[in-house]
């Protein structure tokens, strides 16, 4: 099935041609707003935002560091975008990386990207200067916090002052280079929730068709603005909340933390959002624990709910906003769009936002697809559903079972360019110009498809029955007094089958709210054991949690919020 444009987009070679284009286009309009520390805003035109990734990449080739590898590692910031752009339009290979990993890991990744230049922000000087005395590949370490420079460590606006002057002076080298679309020029590490990183090679021309397709399905345009919430390393972010909104001429503003988010969402009055589950599933639960304090409003809040829907769908008649203000204040006043993606979403909190008036689009991507592959338009939708193919992109079911389920298998020019050097894992995933994902899944009518789990992942029993962990950790999850688990299957000592186990960690501040008092890790035990009779008694004999024990700390994630399960599950 042919998946047609909604929107008209304009073409674009590479992403230096859409920075030169947002740049004359855009020119007076803001590309970032700022926030300073005396809480002052600073707005950056996208003329102002254009010429400084021309004075950092002149100043970065003048270093020699033409086709070399250059590594930025720091929190969402304006320095950051300024670095990406200026190393993948004419300097060599831009490498993203988290700044949350410990010190041996970054250290190892710039030794196997051979990175000649890591800039970095000014809070992790202290683990950089470590690095530094270990690190022979890494020719500069450029500070965007640093006024002065030395011969090793060097000050970011310095360079990008050098690299003015020598624009000035006739030096054109950065202006003048002529991006290879097909090459690669990002090299991105994945975040390792089922095995190790990888080193995944992307081309502008993956990069730059993807975010066409995405803008071509979605609404947006140079009205709207976008608080970045989730790190820029990640290819969701970078693709989704940064690139496509510069090649639409909206405005970007950086979430200060997690904790700030709420604050952040007053100052800046964003009209999108990009997110993950986790967040908005937290959002939604605020919501309802807010309608509980005060009694009534909950029923209040139901009833509500009901009306908007049933004025919407029968009279079109929209409300909405002026219904749920209370709702839409909380988040800016302004929010329109919610892009999810990185994990499922539970139906009832996409419902539950559309409810309120604010269109949320589940989507479905990997970093090897730069990343989006599929999303729910916002008139043509299923809240159980990842969505349909972006146009231009072919998502087939390999080798169904007597369900539907197979791997899922994308084709299009989004498609990586291979695993970095590693021959091996790229021909296991790479075949005939179909990237086997990993994920298993169905189609629907009208070409929705939904995810099912990961393919590493299905426990699979004795008499070959396939059980997918995700679906029994989302049942565990309804339960108001479990916060996380992971599922997985073992063999019982005396008994010749697979059965189904969990990890869980309980919410313990739900847990007290409802004791009015901390409890006993036996009274939690029980209490968390008669949940998971509840949950049981939803599924199907050979799907039920079997035997379970308890974590008092959460499981350790990547930055989108995805549990590291080779790790937890290895030690």
């Amino acid at each position: 099935m042919i998946h047609r444009p909604l929107y008209n987009v304009r073409p674009i070679k590479d992403l230096k041609d859409m920075i030169e284009q947002s740049g004359k286009l855009y020119a007076d309009k803001d590309a970032f707003l700022i926030k300073a520390k005396n809480d002052n805003c600073r707005h950056i035109k996208y003329s102002e935002f254009k010429s400084d990734i021309d004075a950092l990449g002149t100043a970065l080739l003048d270093l020699g560091l033409k086709n070399g590898f250059i590594a930025v590692i720091g929190e969402n910031r304006y320095e950051w975008c300024v670095t990406y752009l200026a190393a993948v339009c004419g300097t060599g290979v831009a490498v993203p990386l988290d700044k949350e990993l410990p010190q041996h890991e970054i250290e190892n990744l710039l030794t196997r990207s051979n990175a000649g230049a890591v800039v970095f922000s000014g809070k992790l000087l202290k683990e950089i200067e470590s690095i530094a005395a270990n690190e022979s590949s890494v020719k500069y370490f450029i500070n965007m916090d640093a006024d002065e420079d030395d011969e090793r460590f060097l000050s970011f606006r310095k360079l990008v002052d050098k690299g003015r002057e020598l624009i000035s002076k006739g030096n054109r080298s950065f202006i003048d280079f002529q991006v290879d679309s097909e090459g690669m020029n990002i090299l991105l590490f994945t975040s390792g929730t089922t095995d190790l990183a990888k080193g995944v090679m992307l081309s502008h021309k993956n990069i730059c068709s993807d975010m066409m397709a995405v803008c071509s399905s979605i609404h947006i345009d140079n009205n709207d603005s976008v608080l970045s919430i989730l790190p820029l390393h990640h290819t969701y972010e970078c693709t989704a909340g940064f690139l496509a909104m510069i090649y639409n001429g909206c405005r970007i503003s950086f979430c200060e933390g997690l904790k700030h988010i709420a604050k952040n969402l007053k100052e800046t009055q964003p009209t999108i959002l990009i997110l993950v589950p986790l967040i908005l599933e937290n959002m939604y639960k605020k919501i309802w624990e807010q309608a509980s304090k005060h009694k009534g409003n909950k029923t209040k809040l139901r009833v509500a709910m009901f009306a908007s829907n049933l004025l919407y769908k029968l009279f079109k008649v929209d409300i909405r906003k002026k219904l749920f203000k209370a709702i839409h204040d909380n988040i800016g006043g302004r929010v329109r769009l919610i892009i999810s993606g990185a994990a499922a979403i539970d139906p009832k909190v996409s419902k539950g936002f559309r409810t309120f008036g604010i269109m949320l689009a589940q989507g479905y991507g990997l970093t090897e697809c730069a990343p989006i592959a599929a999303v729910n338009r916002e008139k043509i939708f299923r809240d159980d559903s990842i969505g349909q193919p972006l146009p231009g992109m072919q998502i087939i079911i390999d080798n169904p079972d007597a369900d539907g389920i197979g791997e899922l298998l994308v084709k299009g020019d989004n498609v990586m360019l291979g695993y970095y050097q590693n021959q091996q894992a790229t021909e296991k995933v790479l075949k005939d110009g179909w990237l086997h994902t990993g994920d298993l899944g169905k189609v629907l009518e009208d070409d929705f498809f939904i995810i099912t789990g990961r393919k590493k992942n299905v426990i699979v029993t004795k008499n070959g029955k396939n059980i997918f962990p995700e679906e029994v950790e989302a049942y565990l999850s309804k339960s108001p007094y479990i916060l996380e688990s992971l599922v997985y299957g073992k063999t019982i000592d005396g008994e010749d089958e697979v059965v189904v186990c969990a990890q869980i960690v309980p919410d313990f501040d739900a847990i007290r709210e409802k004791f009015k008092q901390d409890i006993t890790a036996e009274e939690i035990h029980k209490l968390i054991s008669q949940e998971v009779k509840v949950v049981n008694r939803s599924m199907p004999l050979y799907k039920r949690v079997r035997e379970f024990n308890i974590r008092e700390n959460e499981f350790v994630k990547t930055t989108t919020k995805k549990i590291k399960r080779y790790l937890i599950l290895k030690g």
